[in-house]
């Protein structure tokens, strides 16, 4: 597979070299309006052609797959250009800022035969990962009641990630991360979703300082999901109580102030036991990459699938319209 990057950004060093590492795929272009960007991506990949306007990339003919990085209020409008052009898409989360964009761009992907998928790179974090486990190899029981939090006290970036019209909002910044858990742990059964949003310290940005939302599942189970830079002092990161025991996800101390960066710790909380911290589980590196390799290949499926994502927007969309009418709680359109 002949592989584009289109801008390359924080995230453009991870893609590239989970290029290198899958056997069969090479990047053959990279674009970005920033030439140091480029050069930079040509390190890796010195055969790779440059170029600072994305059509002439898309119509180059040097593509076959182009992992999509712009800002998330362009995510839809280079999807439908790149599928248009009958080349497979990754996107960056979240896949689009409304549920109806979704449901478009994933038409054309199915209308032209062609793949869609987000990079829900949290899916394969090991502290995630192992806290999946042991929730599936039911450590605590059954699962009722789940929280997450990512945030502390800070003063937030002057980059798109802060402003509203742009990231989407809080919710949909590190939502996109934390709703994808959640929904993968939970199900798509949700009976409505309630979200609220505070705007109390930081003016210089539009994004939410601190958000919020919960969902609440048809059998009663809930999970929360908080983004906030008004937490003076931070929850844990993972929080569930299950009927027979907890599993907590704390922040690691010596990753301050980078908290976000690393694994959290992971601990099982058995009554009448001491609480135990359990060695994170080892996870492939590049996993989604390879996964989609061999999808491409020969159809072997993968974790992550276009409509997991999809619902994850159409969550995100429901709980801000829930938060801009006072919290009321809304259902969100979700598909299996």
């Amino acid at each position: 597979m002949r592989v584009g990057l289109l801008a390359y950004g924080a995230i453009g060093r991870e893609h590239n070299l989970a290029i290198q590492s899958v056997p069969g795929w090479k990047l053959t272009a990279v674009c970005d309006v920033n030439p140091e960007r480029v050069a930079a991506a040509q390190e890796l990949a010195p055969d790779a052609a440059g170029f600072s306007d994305a059509t002439q990339m898309l119509d180059s003919g040097l593509v076959d797959i182009v992992v999509i990085s712009t800002p998330p209020n362009t995510h839809f409008e280079w999807a439908r250009a790149t599928l248009e052009r009958g080349i497979h898409v990754v996107l960056e989360k979240p896949m689009a800022l409304t549920a109806v964009q979704c449901d478009e761009v994933l038409r054309i992907a199915r209308d032209k035969d062609l793949t869609l998928v987000v990079y829900q790179n949290r899916r394969f974090d090991p502290d995630y990962v192992t806290m999946r486990r042991l929730i599936r190899e039911g450590a605590i029981g059954e699962v009722f009641t789940y929280e997450g939090f990512v945030g502390g006290y800070s003063r937030p970036c002057d980059y798109w990630h802060s402003d509203a019209d742009v990231s989407g909002g809080a919710i949909f910044d590190w939502g996109s991360h934390y709703i994808d858990q959640i929904l993968d742990l939970f199900g798509t059964d949700v009976a409505h979703v309630a979200g609220i949003n505070h705007k109390r310290q930081w003016l210089h940005a539009t994004n939410a300082d601190h958000a919020e939302v919960t969902i609440t599942f048809t059998d009663g189970r809930q999970a929360r999901f908080i983004n906030s830079d008004l937490a003076a002092a931070r929850r844990p990161k993972f929080y569930a109580l299950g009927t027979e025991g907890a599993i907590v996800g704390d922040w690691d101390p010596q990753a301050e102030p980078a908290v976000a960066d690393l694994p959290a710790l992971i601990s099982l909380h058995i009554p009448g036991s001491a609480p135990r911290v359990i060695d994170l589980d080892a996870v492939s590196p590049f996993t989604f990459h390879r996964e989609l390799a061999a999808f491409l290949a020969t159809g072997l499926s993968m974790q992550v699938l276009p409509v997991h994502s999809r619902n994850v927007v159409a969550l995100m969309e429901a709980a801000e319209q829930s938060a801009a009418n006072g919290s009321t709680p809304v259902v969100p359109e979700l598909v299996r």
